[in-house]
């Protein structure tokens, strides 16, 4: 039997502000793989998570939703964006000539142009990693990386309970 993927969802409650998330998500896409050697690194490691404000005063992370009808794939026109087997849209920067089209029709805005190498990127899921470095680093626990199916459990259980304790849904 066949698991579902795994998602990387946001708990906006518990999101601070803090930007490890970003941090996290840089130096895993490194060379080095270490805040210490990514500083140094000649082509400055890029975030592919964004923690952007929203009014009155909330921390929103913005990732990529790896959408099924995914305009980023659909409009690439050198093939560089593909989806994998995981079922996680993907860039080839071997493949990627820079045209910046996947940057125009991202409806999230969180595919990134790296002007040093001329090339998009956005998040892959850090597919050598067990859980993505952006979910492992967050101090409060406001990414979590799951099935659709066990995130939406969960919700129904908190709203269950405050139901029964009288908070309403």
């Amino acid at each position: 039997m066949m698991s579902e993927p795994k998602e990387i969802f946001v708990k906006l409650d518990q999101c601070m502000g803090c930007h490890t998330c970003e941090l996290a998500c840089a130096v895993a896409h490194s060379e080095s793989k270490t805040l210490y050697g990514a500083l140094l690194e000649r082509s400055v490691p890029q975030k592919r998570i964004y923690v952007e404000w929203a009014p009155p005063n909330r921390p929103v992370p913005i990732l990529c939703r790896h959408c099924e009808e995914a305009p980023c794939l659909h409009a690439c026109i050198s093939g560089a964006i593909f989806r994998s087997a995981e079922g996680v849209v993907r860039s080839d920067p071997d493949r990627c000539i820079g045209c910046w089209t996947c940057v125009m029709v991202c409806p999230y805005g969180v595919i990134g142009r790296h002007l040093q190498e001329q090339k998009a990127y956005k998040c892959d899921r850090c597919p050598d990693l067990k859980m993505p470095a952006c979910v492992t680093a967050c101090p409060t626990k406001a990414l979590v990386y799951r099935s659709a199916a066990t995130h939406a459990k969960e919700i129904r259980q908190t709203a269950a309970f405050k139901i029964t304790a009288g908070s309403g849904a």
